[in-house]
């Protein structure tokens, strides 16, 4: 009778597991995340109206071909720049714009760093077989972007010493192309944290480590580009931010298509 009772719990057990599980694989919460982070990023001033707009649609994109996976790295990546762009504001007001302070951030600078995961998003929904692929480089996008806005806005605050990316000679902190240990080393938690959450969500495989050497490689592509040609107004920041990310979804794909 025992042993009958604890089947019974076993099997009553493994029943709520699989309702949750159905539950999540539905979009039945997806409204609610993309409402609440829409009141969130607007009553803020973190995003303007439109811009929140456009990552409520990235968001369903994205959704529609990560599943909540995705959404979660979409979501980590602006909670964490989020974060890391109010810690000690004060201390950064010389390196923000005008612009960004009061109003948030624009249309163009969603695009810029969510763009490209939204073009992956595309891919996968018009050619499905390339999923195995596609999703990873979605991954090391966002890891890109989430190393980009942490290693430069707690590089500001904790770097001691600060680099040109290309001549190597000390320059000064806040400019275009200017690196620190500190920063870097931020920037590579940032991509540790977006590989992992690919891992939970999908597997835990060389994967993880192709996207934190992506995220890294691309955080620094952007430091160069800045260095080179954004400092001289060839390229604005946005074009940096977005050559960023595909620089990560690229080198991805070219790890995978390398070492599979």
């Amino acid at each position: 009778m025992a042993n009958y009772i604890q089947n019974i719990q076993g099997m009553f057990f493994i029943h709520i597991i699989q309702i949750y599980l159905h539950m999540l694989n539905n979009a039945i919460f997806l409204p609610v995340i993309v409402m609440a982070g829409m009141a969130y990023s607007i009553s803020a001033n973190k995003l303007t109206v439109l811009a929140a707009c456009t990552g409520a649609t990235l968001a369903c994109l994205i959704y529609s071909a990560a599943g909540y996976t995705g959404v979660a790295m979409m979501s980590t990546f602006f909670i964490l720049g989020s974060a890391a762009t109010s810690w000690q504001r004060h201390k950064k007001q010389a390196f923000a714009t005008v612009a960004e302070t009061k109003n948030g951030r624009t249309v163009l600078q969603v695009l810029a760093n969510a763009g490209v995961a939204g073009i992956a998003a595309l891919v996968i929904l018009f050619y499905p077989s390339f999923t195995y692929f596609i999703i990873p480089a979605m991954a090391a996008a966002f890891a890109a972007a989430t190393a980009d806005t942490l290693s430069s806005e707690l590089g500001i605050i904790y770097g001691k010493r600060f680099y040109n990316i290309v001549s190597f000679r000390p320059d000064y902190r806040g400019m275009d192309g200017v690196i620190s240990l500190e920063g870097t080393l931020t920037g590579v938690v940032g991509t540790c944290i977006i590989a992992a959450i690919y891992g939970l969500g999908f597997d835990w495989n060389q994967d993880f480590f192709f996207i934190i050497i992506a995220g890294t490689l691309g955080n620094l592509t952007d430091s160069v580009l800045g260095a080179v040609l954004e400092r001289k107004g060839i390229i604005g920041n946005n074009t940096v931010n977005f050559l960023n990310t595909l620089t990560a979804a690229l080198l991805f794909l070219a790890m995978k298509i390398i070492f599979i």
